[in-house]
């Protein structure tokens, strides 16, 4: 439990640290669907050696849960790595995770970029942020695509691996007037 405490501590301290550096003081948050101001990393020559890591271990990540789907994601996780899914009970250790990622990528494709990324002052912590996308089928054949936020936090293992230890996604709200439209017939 301890663990868990100076993980959450870390992560709003790294949030509050990531907001009040990011945006002056009079900027509003974007809206759905309005496109980033953030500055591209890879072409930015200022970029800290720190973020460009946190960057690749994302793009690792996310080609390997493209290549081999749930059980990809599971194995990115720290043995007391924690999964917050969109209206889902936590997942709590890399045992439940894995009994919960169970999907073919044939059957599903869960996608996602980083939008932005920080590494903590040790160099043993840090996070990425950004959108995800997840495409199905529902039971009559239909493409299904939900769409969010995810954030992603990485912890670098004694043996200097590094591993997830808390992934948590939000699904986007519904377009404007989606709310109340009734289901194709």
């Amino acid at each position: 439990m301890n663990a868990m405490r100076k993980l959450l501590s870390f992560f709003i301290l790294m949030s509050g640290l990531a907001v009040i550096g990011s945006r002056p003081a009079n900027a509003q948050m974007l809206e759905p669907g309005t496109p980033s101001q953030t500055p591209n990393p890879l072409a930015d020559s200022t970029v800290k050696p720190g973020k460009m890591q946190l960057y690749d271990l994302e793009a690792r990540f996310a080609r390997d849960v493209l290549d081999r789907g749930g059980a990809g994601f599971a194995s990115w996780f720290a043995d007391d790595g924690v999964a917050l899914g969109n209206g889902a009970a936590p997942l709590i250790g890399k045992v439940a995770i894995a009994k919960s990622a169970n999907w073919l990528p044939k059957d599903y494709q869960l996608t996602w970029t980083p939008t932005d990324a920080m590494m903590g002052p040790s160099g043993d912590m840090g996070y990425t942020w950004g959108h995800f996308e997840g495409r199905s089928r529902d039971a009559n054949g239909n493409p299904v695509l939900t769409s969010g936020r995810y954030i992603t936090m990485w912890r670098r293992e004694p043996d200097g691996s590094w591993k997830v230890v808390l992934d948590a996604g939000a699904n986007e709200p519904p377009s404007a007037g989606d709310c109340c439209k009734l289901p194709p017939q």
